[in-house]
């Protein structure tokens, strides 16, 4: 283990409370969880990202003390992103970058880069460099692997898949920026077994490491007894983004036929307004809005479930480690990176088709017990295998591996 203070700058397009999933509130946990362990961490991120599709957030996020934040604006607004997501470079924001990063940090810690800095910024400063697989950005235009916005991707046909999510065309994937640029990079981070494997059949070839997220740490174990009496009424729970990819259109039709709970959906997004069309007439599905803080870890605690239906790659959703952090258990598809951790844990039941989905139901209302056994293998699972304390260790003890190989053997690696 390292035992003196580091340095980290975390680059990443979103970061709380400018973020709208999954990746700005990992980022967010580990930038907070290094300082409350004495780093100083420095994050850079992308407001005009942000800004191109969502009005100002409604509430912040708090961060310690040794976390500084740098978010990143242009008197271009829009063009600022845009100029990223054609050059591979960070363009207009490429002066205020290298700025932070002359500071000098012992690690730069690269996360969704697609819009703060293109492939370009990987060759951004000095120190260990590491990048988090948060999507498939490295090996697709579109990020999420979903072809024609319809379906997992196997076969790719990027461009015409680019065009039709209203993309421009990225030139530059075709020039060998990217698979240069990689090479400044000492360790891509994968947070499923999944998303590895997918990584190398598209032919990355970087140094992958596979690193799952981490639980964040509570003050106390849940209390099924306590969520029991908490309950009323009974209702299966979805929280995420709400994207066509994201699934949440095949649970209205089963809820439809399903009396016996409702489903409550925690999110918003650019899919939401075709998915109260869907529910208008089902009366067991509620809608909840953007939920965060104690309330959403209310609604995670007495759910009869959480249901994570994903049509897509899902690499490592975090809110499945969120729901085994709070002792409840899970449905995924049969999908992606999801099943590995209910796999992992048996905290929780897979499912391929909807009448799999029904019997999952069916056998967490009915069966009190079983569900209260799955949720705690979760939570035990959680704890014994990505705590944060083990994922510390890990990560840092990565960082002090590739130290010791030293920057000479780092570019010369790169340079092969």
């Amino acid at each position: 283990m390292i035992d003196r203070p580091l340095r980290f700058c975390m680059i990443t397009t979103f970061y709380p409370p400018h973020n709208f999933g999954g990746d700005g509130v990992f980022v967010h946990r580990l930038s907070n969880e290094l300082a409350r362990r004495g780093h100083h961490v420095d994050v850079v991120h992308c407001l005009d990202a942000y800004r191109l599709s969502a009005p100002p957030p409604a509430q912040g996020y708090h961060d310690h003390p040794n976390v500084t934040v740098h978010g990143l604006k242009s008197r271009f607004g829009f063009l600022s992103p845009l100029v990223t997501h054609q050059t591979g470079h960070p363009g207009l924001k490429a002066g205020r970058i290298r700025d932070v990063l002359s500071q000098g940090f012992d690690v730069i810690h690269y996360h969704n880069i697609s819009l703060v800095g293109g492939p370009k910024v990987l060759e951004y400063g000095r120190g260990v460099k590491l990048y988090t697989m948060l999507d498939y950005w490295l090996v697709c235009p579109t990020n999420v692997m979903f072809r024609f916005n319809r379906a997992p991707c196997r076969r790719p046909h990027c461009l015409s898949c680019s065009l039709v999510y209203k993309r421009p065309p990225q030139w530059w994937r075709y020039l060998g920026v990217m698979q240069k640029a990689i090479k400044h990079v000492d360790a891509f981070l994968a947070p499923s077994r999944f998303s590895e494997t997918l990584h190398r059949q598209m032919g990355f070839d970087g140094p992958i490491i596979h690193l799952p997220y981490f639980t964040a740490s509570d003050e106390r174990p849940p209390n099924p007894a306590e969520a029991a009496e908490e309950q009323s009424p009974p209702y299966f729970l979805f929280v995420g983004r709400l994207e066509k990819l994201k699934g949440v259109q095949t649970l209205i039709p089963v809820f439809r036929d399903y009396a016996k709970a409702q489903l409550w959906i925690a999110g918003t997004g650019s899919y939401e307004s075709t998915l109260r069309r869907l529910a208008r007439s089902v009366d067991n599905v509620r809608f909840l809005g953007h939920v965060s803080g104690p309330e959403l870890h209310r609604l995670y605690r007495r759910a009869l479930g959480v249901i994570v239906p994903s049509i897509c790659y899902d690499a490592a959703p975090l809110v499945i480690f969120e729901a085994f952090r709070h002792g409840t258990s899970v449905i995924v598809r049969n999908l992606g990176g999801m099943p590995e951790f209910v796999e992992e844990t048996g905290g929780g039941l897979v499912y391929d088709t909807d009448g799999e989905l029904v019997a999952a139901m069916d056998r967490l209302y009915a069966d009190p017990s079983a569900r209260d056994a799955m949720g705690r293998r979760g939570y035990v699972g959680s704890r014994e295998k990505w705590s944060a304390e083990m994922y510390m260790n890990r990560y840092l003890g990565l960082i002090r591996q590739i130290e010791a190989r030293g920057p000479r053997e780092r570019i010369e690696t790169a340079e092969r």
